[in-house]
């Protein structure tokens, strides 16, 4: 079996901060739809990442 090193706080802190500079493009896109739109599809799958990253970090501490 291959075990790899992870730093979770490390991707927790990545995630965050994608998370903040995609709701800064989403204010900044003036209402056009295909921004808006992928920008919720885009933190969509964020909500996943700190599902099974962010929560765990809140156990580890």
């Amino acid at each position: 079996m291959i075990t790899a090193e992870v730093d979770l706080k490390e991707m927790d802190t990545i995630i965050l901060e994608i998370k903040g500079k995609v709701k800064q493009l989403r204010e900044m896109s003036g209402g056009m739809q295909c921004v808006d739109r992928n920008c919720e599809r885009i933190l969509a799958s964020l909500k996943m990442l700190e599902l099974n990253i962010c929560d765990v970090i809140e156990f580890l501490d």
